[in-house]
């Protein structure tokens, strides 16, 4: 008989309640040593407030938790992490204005007769990067110029400074391409070849069949289904998370196209995009893949005007538009939804009336002045169209799901009157069941006759409801095809390849 793992971490019947409020509800989870356990669950299932306890943020109101067989309570994150569990958070925490090597090493500073010990501290973080595959990072800028993909590696970074017995990460590809993805899965293998235990929490049930051997679904706060990943299919935990079946989560995009709408020709930012052309139709669900860094988001902010077009040609309707910044885009049609929610496509601390309205006030004011009854009218139609789940228009949107905070964003500029969205990693972060809704929404705008240029990391989805893909590779839009003649593999080889660079 083989023998079987010792378990590294058991949880019983945890629960914890914010006043009236019930999060966790008798949960049970139980993590061998050395091996990878996927935490599952739509937003709003407990598996943030259940980190916080392991992790903790927060203290159970009942239940214990078992580490290494001895009672496990820490009063703070500090005494979870010197019991060996490092937490790392969807929500990047890091000093913008110090570097890489500064925020890895961040309260682990190594020091010689009460001095910092620089050469130290640079071989601790390269030590950590190398374990990431990941040692071409810039060091010696402030990470607040850096790509959310490369904040994200430093995060990770940090916590294997640690030398931690369980690894808990949130969302940890969230910001990743495949490329990077594959990296960090190579890390994780070896990481529980260490002996290390990995709690996974993520939306990409893919990644969770790829990298983990058990699995946890938490619905409203309660275990409600948990084994191998091996014994169950996608549709099974799916039905467990949703509490429904979820038959097809990829909607098939309309059949028939209109005339074209978009023309692009040569366009040329400051670094990136270096060389993009294409055009668009009436109807069309238009993807870009690439590697991070390849220039997807730079490509969207040119078109848009967030960052200026050296050169190249951009047709709009059978019209050359010449000046091209964000007031003039949003008056010719043109919506962008970043990919960074927090920190540029919301005001979190305003209520969703605010953030819907907040680019086009004539048609909620008057005299003048704006209107908080015009605001919530219009505030409420939208809710209802994009199925928002909130309990007024002047709920603060902070308090909202991250896939319906994601509805509002494409909602104001639908509000404005987009009729070609620039959405940029439009699903990040949020739940298979709010997945559904985007794609469901996305197919239903291009029924209307909306254009959309689809920007993701994550190729499934690509190819779930795109009619067109191209390709970014080092700022140049490579290859364009229909979907159906990619699949994830080909995609990735071509975001990978070398391609010649013009004079």
């Amino acid at each position: 008989m083989e023998e079987q793992p010792a378990i590294r971490l058991a949880l019983k019947a945890i629960t914890k309640s914010f006043g009236p409020t019930q999060a966790l509800s008798g949960v049970n989870l139980s993590v061998k040593a050395g091996s990878s356990h996927a935490l599952i669950g739509e937003n709003g299932a407990g598996k943030s407030t259940l980190m916080k306890v392991i992790s903790g943020a927060h203290q159970p109101d009942s239940g214990e938790m078992i580490l290494d067989g001895k009672l496990f309570q820490p009063k703070h994150p500090v005494d979870a992490r010197r019991a060996g569990v490092a937490m790392i958070y969807q929500e990047l925490n890091l000093v913008s204005d110090l570097d890489a090597i500064e925020n890895i090493t961040l309260g682990a500073e190594p020091t010689n007769q009460c001095l910092l010990d620089v050469k130290k501290r640079k071989s601790m973080a390269l030590t950590a990067l190398e374990k990431l595959h990941y040692d071409s990072m810039p060091l010696g800028i402030p990470v607040a110029h850096l790509t959310i993909a490369q904040k994200q590696i430093i995060e990770i970074a940090r916590a294997l400074i640690h030398n931690p017995k369980v690894l808990i990460l949130d969302e940890p590809t969230s910001s990743l391409t495949r490329v990077d993805s594959e990296k960090l899965f190579r890390t994780l293998k070896e990481l529980k070849s260490q002996g290390v235990s990995i709690i996974y929490i993520s939306h990409f049930l893919e990644e969770c069949q790829e990298v983990c051997d058990d699995f946890t679904v938490l619905r409203d706060g309660a275990t409600v289904d948990q084994g191998m990943m091996s014994d169950r299919s996608l549709g099974q935990i799916m039905t467990a998370m949703v509490g429904r079946d979820i038959s097809d989560i990829y909607p098939h995009p309309p059949d028939s196209l209109g005339p074209e709408i978009l023309s692009v020709s040569g366009l040329k930012g400051h670094k990136k995009p270096n060389d993009v052309s294409f055009t668009i139709r009436k109807g069309e669900i238009f993807g870009i893949a690439g590697l991070v860094g390849a220039g997807r988001t730079e490509t969207l902010r040119s078109l848009f005007g967030l960052d200026p077009k050296i050169s190249g040609d951009i047709v709009l309707n059978d019209r050359k538009i010449d000046n091209v910044s964000p007031s003039a885009s949003l008056s010719n049609g043109l919506g962008l939804v970043s990919e960074d929610r927090k920190d540029e496509g919301l005001l979190l601390e305003q209520s969703l009336a605010d953030n819907l309205t907040m680019t086009r006030f004539k048609p909620v004011s008057r005299w003048g002045l704006i209107s908080s009854r015009l605001q919530n009218k219009q505030t409420l139609h939208w809710m209802e169209k994009l199925q928002v789940k909130a309990n007024h228009p002047g709920q603060s949107i902070s308090q909202l799901s991250g896939g319906n905070q994601q509805k509002i964003a494409i909602g104001r500029i639908l509000y404005h009157g987009a009729d070609i969205l620039l959405l940029d990693e439009p699903t990040r972060g949020i739940d298979v069941g709010s997945k559904a809704q985007i794609y469901q929404l996305i197919c239903e705008l291009a029924r209307e006759g909306k254009s959309v240029i689809f920007v993701s990391s994550y190729l499934p989805e690509l190819l779930g409801v795109c009619h067109t893909i191209g390709v970014m590779n080092r700022g140049v839009l490579a290859e364009i095809r229909p979907g159906n003649e990619w699949d994830e593999h080909s995609l990735i080889e071509a975001a990978i390849k070398s391609i010649p660079q013009k004079a």
